[in-house]
């Protein structure tokens, strides 16, 4: 199927012997947004970094089952980890700018990856703070430190930092958690313009936020996938209990 962007087989890991993910299968579409939802230490960001293999920098861990990107297992020992993070960008919870300037922050991944005209990189920064919203911000401050931004901007400069290698994927943890509501929203509006052009998956807290912001959502509890399906059933027609429960507050 042309349109599922990813596709997981039964995937577990372990940290040592422990098991925090349990045979999880799913499949991810392109161009849509999916929101992995449950409590504190479910695994849900254990699962979101498993897609670009960010688990691998942590001891012990193990991970047994497939997650086919494109049709090719990521897991494979041949594959490039390399390459693999250049297709799938991460934003993490807590932004984390580079000491360094605004226009540096852009043009540092583009550089690593060859590129060095000035115009060619003039380009990217401009189109990288385009795409994230925060050129018309920014256009006469590129020179200034990136650390003396907003949180908001902050986080909107680092989702520019991420879009200026040109990822196919783009995974979110928590993206919004420590901002205020009107950088929140600014956020929430960039990842549903962003989705034309990118698969995102975003781990959130927040009910509201997966149900505004997603296609489909994931409910995650205690490393099982409990249930999946179309972000509007999922909030107003839950199939299993434990779902429901979460959803309404019941528990988690």
């Amino acid at each position: 199927m042309k349109d599922i962007k990813i596709k997981v087989n039964d995937l577990s890991l372990y940290y040592g012997e422990k098991k925090a993910l349990n045979e999880i299968t799913m499949e991810i579409p392109a161009n849509k947004v999916t929101a992995l939802i449950g409590p504190s230490g479910c695994g849900k960001s254990t699962f979101l970094r498993c897609i670009n293999r960010m688990n691998d920098l942590i001891p012990n861990v193990s991970i047994k089952g497939e997650m086919l990107v494109e049709g090719i297992d990521i897991y494979n020992k041949n594959v490039d980890v390399v390459n693999i993070r250049k297709k799938i960008g991460m934003v993490f919870q807590k932004s984390n700018p580079f000491p360094k300037s605004i226009y540096e922050n852009i043009a540092y991944g583009p550089r690593i990856n060859g590129i060095k005209d000035k115009t060619q990189l003039d380009e990217i920064v401009e189109t990288s703070l385009r795409q994230a919203a925060i050129w018309d911000e920014l256009k006469d401050r590129l020179d200034d430190s990136a650390l003396g931004l907003s949180g908001g901007q902050q986080q909107r400069l680092c989702i520019g930092r991420t879009l200026a290698v040109s990822p196919d994927i783009i995974l979110m943890d928590e993206p919004a958690s420590a901002l205020d509501p009107i950088s929140t929203s600014k956020i929430e509006e960039l990842i549903h313009q962003l989705k034309e052009q990118y698969t995102i998956i975003i781990v959130t807290h927040n009910m509201q936020q997966a149900a505004r912001t997603s296609d489909q959502t994931a409910f995650f509890y205690m490393g099982n996938l409990i249930e999946m399906g179309k972000t509007n059933s999922i909030f107003t027609n839950p199939v299993q209990k434990q779902t429901e429960d979460y959803i309404t507050g019941r528990f988690g």
